[in-house]
């Protein structure tokens, strides 16, 4: 079905030179295929495995023996009472029980602050980065974005791509089955005095909320391949971060070394990756209540996992990957530094890109095992804290009436074992069920399994 998709869709002309909205046609065919699947996927399960929900059930109840709230706290023993897409009530009477996760640990659907959800592998197998606008690449967007559903992940921010519009828009409307999206549209690219004056830089700020951006991504530093130096001025960044508080905007910043200080002073709400920042760098972003979102590990493990798809295309080269691994274990040091700085919140994300999509939950094992992180910690962190930052913690990131009922179940308890991460056999994103797998289904020594 695929494979007659896609060659129909080589067949069109014009698409090299088409704009997104000409594009649109070809997406949606790609949601049809990716619809089909889900639900031949659900009815396989529903065969399998008799406590699979309805989508169009109005009222579902989950019965629960382990509940993690998403705030730090256990449940036991009780209801989830689901009406549409919210959470109602958490009601040991409620009755009947139409979904029995008893057995399983269940927790709210995690949230990955930091992604780049369009970013593939193009047709050749080599780096296509996040902006290509192939039917090819549509396709692969469309793929990560279900990948990350069903691997626990109900909310993410990709940070950035214009082209994630069109697909944050689709799933948005129920086009398209796939995560939650929030998008920066277009990010903010250092380059020094080039990148404009502040003034400038004030009207780009406007004009990413004129496309719909959620958010504003602000690169204040080289990448650490290139030895991650400050690429914007402290006028500069105060310009960016102060024009999107004005237009009720966040900014995420890409941060290295001395830009980690800069961009607090300038009041930007996040810091992304935060390398080589020191004790009192960590602790002024405590002090000004600037949130934290640095990774321990996934993103460089997936770059050098997959050094050979990316070494030669733009931005890449031996001496970038040779800087990558020397700096993997000073990213282990900042997240155990960073978890003992009284009051900094430190927020889950990936920075998920071509071949990590799906896989995100490493992060939490990176975290855990090499960081030291507390497991609830690492929970609440991709939970309601996370869900704080993204100024949604009334919507999203906890298990709670008035909540959306975004809901998972791993198979196996995460406070003993991180690894159970890695074994998602349930997911519901705003009512609407999107996996269910009997216990078991997942071997333990299986690895990731979106």
């Amino acid at each position: 079905m695929i494979a007659a998709w896609l060659a129909a869709l080589r067949r069109e002309e014009k698409w090299a030179t088409a704009t997104v909205s000409e594009r649109l046609p070809a997406i949606r065919r790609a949601s049809i295929v990716l619809c089909l699947l889900a639900i031949l996927v659900n009815c396989a399960s529903a065969q399998k495995n008799p406590t699979t929900v309805q989508a169009q059930k109005r009222r579902i109840v989950i019965a629960a023996s382990v509940l993690l709230d998403g705030r730090g706290h256990v449940l036991r023993d009780t209801h989830i009472v689901v009406e549409g897409s919210k959470i109602v009530a958490l009601d040991p009477n409620s009755s009947p029980v139409d979904c029995d996760l008893r057995g399983f640990t269940v927790l709210p659907g995690w949230i990955d602050s930091h992604v780049h959800i369009t970013w593939s592998f193009g047709e050749n197998g080599k780096n296509a980065g996040a902006d290509e606008t192939t039917q090819f690449a549509a396709y692969q967007a469309a793929s990560n974005a279900w990948l990350t559903l069903i691997a626990g992940f109900t909310t993410v921010q990709s940070v950035g791509s214009p082209t994630d519009v069109p697909l944050r828009d689709a799933i948005a409307k129920g086009a398209l089955p796939g995560v939650r999206i929030l998008t920066a549209v277009e990010p903010l690219q250092g380059r020094g005095e080039k990148t404009g004056t502040p003034d400038e830089i004030r009207a780009f700020v406007r004009k990413q909320k004129e496309a719909g951006a959620d958010l504003i991504k602000i690169f204040a530093s080289a990448s650490i391949r290139q030895g991650g130096g400050m690429t914007l001025s402290q006028d500069q960044l105060n310009a960016a971060c102060d024009e999107a508080n004005k237009q009720g905007l966040r900014t995420l910043v890409h941060a290295y070394k001395a830009a980690v200080r800069a961009a607090t002073l300038a009041g930007c709400t996040e810091i992304e990756h935060g390398t080589m920042a020191t004790d009192d760098d960590l602790k002024l972003m405590a002090e000004r209540g600037t949130y934290l979102d640095p990774q321990a590990g996934l993103v460089i493990e997936n770059y050098l996992a997959n050094k050979e798809r990316f070494l030669g295309t733009p931005g890449y080269t031996e001496e970038g990957f040779a800087a990558m691994e020397r700096v993997l274990s000073i990213d282990h040091d900042l997240v155990r530094h960073a978890v003992k700085i009284p009051g900094l919140k430190v927020v889950f994300g990936t920075d998920a890109l071509a071949g990590a999509h799906g896989r995100n939950a490493e992060e939490f094992i990176d975290r855990v095992r090499d960081a030291g992180v507390d497991p609830m910690s690492a929970m609440v962190s991709a939970n309601s804290l996370a869900a704080e930052a993204m100024r949604l913690g009334e919507r999203i990131g906890s298990m709670a009436p008035g909540y959306e009922a975004d809901i998972i179940a791993l198979d196996g308890d995460p406070l003993k074992d991180i690894t159970a991460v890695r074994r998602v056999t349930f997911v519901m994103k705003g009512g609407i069920v999107y996996k269910n797998l009997a216990r078991g289904a997942i071997p333990t020594y299986a690895g990731i399994q979106p």
